[in-house]
């Protein structure tokens, strides 16, 4: 049994004024790039990017990625057709497409928003937890943020709840003594960058 990682693209950043997704690093990689590169240096195989608001802009930044077999070179490209709706659709269309992979018995779940999320930050999370039952989430000084390990097991009560922008957090509050928290802070950061005036921070 395996952990597939699932990144969530979909958003069309309106406060930002354009996808996230699309924004750049000081290298020149797009942050759905990088996202999909930092799960990729901590050895997840099986990677579903999800996408909605220019869907087909943010697909080319990963070539071939829906004709290629070989899942430790290209991401599974799924188009959340409710993407508007929030997050909550995106994170629901994530999980419908790992159901039909059987051998996959969680899913780690990160924004691509969240550039300060290193490969550092999911190792320490997939050596703490692990399993269909596992509950885990990153924390950073305490405060409980991304990336997020949801055992197989949750996977229809979070489809089923999952709406707007809340995501899984409903369900991870209903269930906050099992969700396990791994302390981050020091490889990494959760924060996500919404804003230009955010944006001009992370970069100085």
């Amino acid at each position: 049994m395996t952990t597939a990682g699932i990144i969530l693209a979909a958003g069309a950043g309106r406060r930002m004024g354009k996808p996230k997704a699309l924004l750049r690093t000081e290298e020149g990689i797009s942050w759905a790039r990088h996202s999909y590169d930092v799960l990729r240096a901590a050895d997840v195989a099986h990677i579903v990017v999800v996408l909605g608001a220019e869907a087909d802009r943010v697909g080319a930044e990963f070539p071939g990625a829906k004709h290629s077999v070989d899942r430790a070179a290209s991401p599974d490209l799924v188009v959340a057709d409710s993407w508007r709706l929030g997050i909550g659709a995106s994170l629901g269309a994530g999980l419908r497409h790992l159901l039909a992979d059987r051998v996959t018995d969680a899913a780690l779940v990160t924004l691509v928003d969240t550039p300060g999320v290193s490969s550092a930050v999911v190792h320490r999370l997939l050596d703490a937890a692990s399993g269909q039952s596992a509950l885990a989430r990153a924390s950073y000084n305490g405060v409980p943020l991304h990336p997020v390990l949801l055992g197989r097991d949750h996977w229809g009560g979070i489809i089923e709840t999952a709406q707007g922008d809340t995501g899984a957090r409903d369900y991870l509050r209903d269930r906050a003594d099992d969700v396990r928290l791994i302390e981050c802070a020091d490889i990494g950061s959760g924060i996500d960058i919404d804003t230009p005036e955010q944006l001009t921070e992370w970069n100085q």
